[in-house]
């Protein structure tokens, strides 16, 4: 399984950001143990230390934990589930807004936009 990466964001970023959408998606709960840094780097066809970089950053951000001999774990802190959502969601809004400034829309047009655009995903029965 070899992931393609963007080249705008370094490749332990992306691999940092996609363990942060399995863990807020419930792929991986708290308590679950990672791949080990070798099988990881296997999987996605990267050098083993960019993955050993992408837990290093995850664990300064304290979403896991290295335990001594035994590997990498998520942390078992329930907050921290709920924290990761709302900086991943923080993120993607900050993104979207800034496109649309640089686009020329009003804070107004986003928002009528964005609304319009739900209800139209509501309309079709489309997931939102």
């Amino acid at each position: 399984m070899k992931a393609d990466f963007e080249a705008s964001k370094p490749i332990y970023v992306q691999i940092a950001d996609q363990i942060f959408q399995r863990i807020v998606r419930e792929e991986i709960k708290p308590g679950d143990k990672l791949p080990s840094v070798r099988e990881m780097a296997i999987q996605l066809g990267v050098n083993p230390n960019t993955i050993q970089r992408s837990y290093t950053e995850m664990e300064r951000m304290g979403v896991v934990e290295t335990r001594r001999g035994q590997g990498t774990f998520v942390i078992e802190k329930e907050s921290m589930v709920e924290e990761l959502q709302q900086t991943m969601q923080k993120e993607i809004i900050l993104q979207f807004v800034k496109s649309m400034e640089e686009l020329g829309f009003s804070k107004k047009e986003m928002i009528s936009g964005l609304e319009a655009f739900l209800n139209e995903g509501d309309q079709n029965g489309d997931p939102v």
